[in-house]
């Protein structure tokens, strides 16, 4: 049986590749010291204390089909923290709950690239390094994905201005992290209005990933939809966003879209038809925490905390560079794969080499030459793992 080709040129998951890599190496551990996993982005931070309780008294409601695009209370509770947190006056029908925001991130291009654009093949527009499911959506709807280098050369984010106008004027989609996975860089708002233009002046539409926007070192980062509204252009962007970081609940899968009435009427189309409702006590959970500030500014504090951390114990390294949002680290090392193999081998602490996250274009990997280090433990661990991680690959007298 053949399967479809577009698909059989993705590589393997990252995870799996670093399982592979390091599968041959015991983990090197000093007495008492244990394993430090820090690859994956899974926040471990205490849910919100009202998690329990809210989901204990709407259980019961597991007997009802919930409704795809979300409740009403829900669809309110979204609005009212888009009010509060950007000043934006969505409308209900602006939104759409999703099953996190993977789910959104790779359903909106099927919902919103055209199969053709002015007679051509579309392209869509990905930062190199970047979400994997980014590169996964444009290939099951056929477009060019065009993978460009975010580097510290470019501030960690894309130049897509810089791209030829013939080129720009086949772009169907653009996808934007800020703050950005892995390299924690933030797109201001000179930044934002810049490719908000460039989406009106070329005509494609801007799908911002905003999942970690509430985590960051000195303030909240500007949102994609603001910016877009303040030009009087929200019709070109499609921001995501969801309860996984901020509000440290990733298992219960619950996120949103938000965007002109048109689109969000096309992803909800699709989404009837190919798309799974949360759970009732799910969006009653969801509906209580995007309603509650409390539990976000405590997590945060935590999260600023480990960005002090990680300064003191690394901060001296040529080529470091300070988060400025999101819970990773994108530290400078030789060789990605070479690092991870040694840092295991070595102290016991996994990270995943930075290439696993890029592509290749023009025989150059933007994230060969970088590890990505989760700051999900809590602050003691972090300063344990971070000090071990730098007796490996940094100090003169390490090792090898």
């Amino acid at each position: 049986m053949a399967f479809p080709e577009r698909f059989m040129n993705l590589p393997d998951y990252a995870f799996p590749r670093l399982r592979a890599l390091l599968a041959d190496i015991t983990p090197g551990l000093a007495p008492g010291e244990a394993p430090m996993i820090l690859t994956i982005g899974e926040p471990r931070h205490p849910m919100p204390g009202f998690v329990a309780d809210v989901m204990a008294a709407s259980i019961g409601q597991l007997s009802k089909y919930p409704p795809n695009e979300g409740t009403p209370e829900l669809l309110a509770a979204i609005g009212g923290w888009l009010d509060r947190r950007y000043g934006l006056d969505v409308a209900p029908g602006r939104l759409m709950v999703l099953n996190g925001t993977r789910e959104g991130l790779f359903n909106a291009a099927l919902a919103l690239c055209p199969e053709r654009k002015d007679g051509q093949r579309p392209a869509i527009l990905i930062p190199n390094p970047f979400y994997q499911v980014y590169a996964v959506a444009a290939a099951a709807v056929g477009a060019d994905p065009v993978f460009v280098a975010a580097t510290p050369d470019s501030g960690n984010l894309p130049d897509y201005g810089a791209l030829d106008p013939a080129l720009l004027d086949r772009v169907g989609l653009a996808y934007l992290c800020s703050p950005a996975n892995p390299q924690g860089a933030v797109a201001d708002v000179a930044y934002l209005e810049a490719l908000v233009a460039l989406a009106e002046r070329h005509d494609f539409l801007i799908l911002a990933d905003e999942c970690y926007s509430e985590i960051w070192r000195d303030a909240p980062p500007p949102g994609a939809l603001q910016v877009a509204t303040a030009m009087g252009l929200s019709d070109r962007v499609v921001m995501f966003n969801s309860l996984s970081k901020r509000s440290n609940l990733p298992g219960l899968r619950s996120g949103f879209a938000a965007g002109g009435a048109a689109q969000i009427a096309r992803m909800r189309q699709l989404r009837n038809y190919a798309g799974a409702p949360l759970p009732l006590p799910v969006q009653r959970v969801s509906e209580a925490a995007w309603a509650d500030e409390d539990h976000v500014a405590a997590s945060l504090a935590l999260y600023q905390q480990k960005y002090r951390i990680a300064d003191e114990v690394l901060g001296d390294i040529p080529g470091y560079r300070s988060s400025q949002g999101g819970f990773f680290l994108w530290l400078p090392v030789a060789d990605g794969e070479a690092a991870a193999r040694r840092l295991w081998a070595q102290a016991g602490i996994q990270v995943l080499p930075g290439a696993y996250l890029s592509r290749e274009v023009d025989g150059s990997n933007p994230g060969a030459g970088f590890v990505r280090v989760a700051l999900v433990a809590d602050a003691a661990q972090t300063r344990d793992a971070l000090t071990r991680l730098r007796a490996v690959l940094y100090d003169d007298t390490a090792e090898g």
